[in-house]
């Protein structure tokens, strides 16, 4: 898995996209043989840093685009990139921000960028290479053909993840049943559900890199990602401990927030559900409350899942409830009991078929 790109730099990168208007003037300078300095915002910010150069405000076009490189200043663009706002402008930005770059061109375009955090693209003329610089980042844009084959490789990792993602989340609902949960169980579902999570965000940045030519890709990725979300979500809330002020969304968050290495460490994941005291036991027994296995049940809403676990608060209270312990809770019915009971019965034989089989 590669770091993860800022919303900033992908927000770039969908303006810079294949298929997008300033794609197509930023090729036509490429294939000039020009270089450019573009910014993409036009603010009071941006104006405090700059110099001489002309007043435009016309509309944006690739053409234009290209013969206004032919100058050697910096060309001002409005935010969404429709309208010409300056050209040949001199960028003085503060000297004293940090750059690793040594190109006066690219030098300017990270000192923009990092200090007054406006994405900035550098169109190197000697390199032939476009750069993108946004939120301390710095992206350079690859041959489409490149790119599609990355994200197809991405894909393909994505699909055996989520094919052993597939395996661990079915013992673990035959676990469920069997009231033989571990914490190991838990947690080894929600590393694999994280790690699928950041694939498929890896790919979405691809998707966003090839602008109109990732659609298939997307397609594979929305037929791949159905649902994972919403699972990774109640199993934190299956089994996370709320005390204090922890809560669900500080233990979904502070998932998120390991890095791939510490993702690694089944100890690191448990400790986000803040399960006992001290360094976490994973060979320790747990309970679900049932979030997770009622959501399976066809046409159950939402408000109805949560008044049947806040009633019994365990999945085997659930599932030893009979059809008059169900229909007593508000909102069920005697209807909805009896499909919630034959629900319940339905997965419990086919978790542990799936299981022994």
């Amino acid at each position: 898995m590669t770091a993860r790109r800022s919303a900033d730099l992908l927000n770039a990168l969908a303006l810079v996209a294949p298929g997008s208007p300033l794609r197509d003037g930023l090729d036509r300078i490429l294939l000039a043989g020009m270089g450019a300095l573009i910014v993409v915002a036009d603010g009071p910010e941006v104006l405090n840093i700059c110099s001489g150069g002309f007043l435009l405000d016309a509309a944006y076009s690739p053409q234009r685009l290209s013969e206004l490189a032919k100058m050697d200043g910096a060309i001002i663009l409005a935010p969404d990139a429709s309208r010409i706002a300056r050209a040949n402008v001199h960028l003085v930005p503060n000297p004293n921000v940090p750059t690793s770059e040594t190109g006066t061109r690219h030098r300017t375009a990270e000192r923009v960028a990092r200090s007054i955090s406006v994405p900035v693209i550098s169109v190197s003329q000697r390199m032939n290479v476009i750069s993108v610089y946004a939120a301390g980042e710095k992206h350079e844009i690859e041959p489409v053909p490149r790119v599609i084959n990355r994200a197809n490789q991405a894909v393909q990792t994505l699909e055996r993840y989520k094919a052993r993602l597939d395996e661990v989340s079915v013992a673990l609902s035959a676990l469920e049943i069997e009231d033989l949960v571990t914490l190991r169980d838990v947690v080894s579902v929600l590393q694999r559900n994280e790690m699928v999570a950041r694939i498929a965000e890896e790919i979405e940045g691809y998707i966003i890199e090839l602008g109109e030519d990732g659609r298939l890709v997307r397609l594979q990725l929305e037929e791949l990602m159905g649902g994972i979300g919403d699972d990774r979500r109640l199993v934190v809330r299956d089994y996370f401990s709320e005390a204090g002020d922890w809560e669900l969304n500080d233990a979904l968050r502070s998932l998120e927030e390991l890095s791939n290495d510490q993702l690694l460490d089944l100890r690191r994941v448990a400790a986000t559900l803040h399960a006992g005291v001290g360094v976490p036991d994973l060979d320790q027994q747990m309970s679900p409350r049932g979030y997770r296995l009622l959501s399976r049940i066809p046409r159950l809403p939402v408000p109805v899942v949560e008044a049947i676990v806040e009633r019994f608060g365990a999945l085997q209270k659930i599932l030893r409830a009979t059809i008059d312990d169900l229909d007593d809770v508000e909102g069920v019915g005697s209807t909805r009991a009896r499909a919630i009971k034959d629900g319940l019965s339905r997965l419990a034989e086919a978790s542990i078929l799936d299981r022994y089989t």
